[in-house]
């Protein structure tokens, strides 16, 4: 387990309520406000996570600056209460911000099948099957 400071603690609850916010002002038909703030403490526990300077140069890498742009123009979108436009401008920028990051999660998903208490979880609910 890696040791986290108080500081990456912050950042771990202010993106995890950022998350919450999102979903939720999604949930409520694109409420503005709740996503703004959302957006906001997203980045904001970002900046806690890995520090100002990281957070900097990962967004503002050439390769990476069309993803940046539209993620930063759809939170700006957000905020100027086009919620709608701005999270898809958000989830594109998202996506092509993260492309690299995705197989590597997709890896490590496949391996929580070798959990003890987990892995016997996934058998009995395989094991059930349905008589149709």
């Amino acid at each position: 387990m890696v040791p986290l400071t108080d500081l990456q603690r912050i950042g771990l609850g202010l993106v995890g309520f950022g998350l919450f916010f999102i979903l939720f002002g999604m949930l409520l038909y694109f409420d503005s406000v709740l996503l703004a703030f959302g957006n906001i403490l997203f980045l904001s526990g970002l900046v806690f996570i890995i520090g100002f300077k990281r957070t900097f140069n990962f967004f503002f890498q050439r390769p990476k600056l069309k993803g940046t742009s539209f993620f930063l123009g759809g939170i700006l979108i957000v905020l100027m209460r086009w919620p709608l436009l701005g999270m898809l401008l958000e989830a594109y920028g998202f996506i092509t911000l993260f492309r690299s990051f995705f197989p590597v999660a997709f890896g490590y998903l496949g391996t929580l099948g070798n959990i003890p208490l987990l892995s016997k979880l996934l058998q009995k609910v395989g094991d059930t099957g349905s008589v149709v």
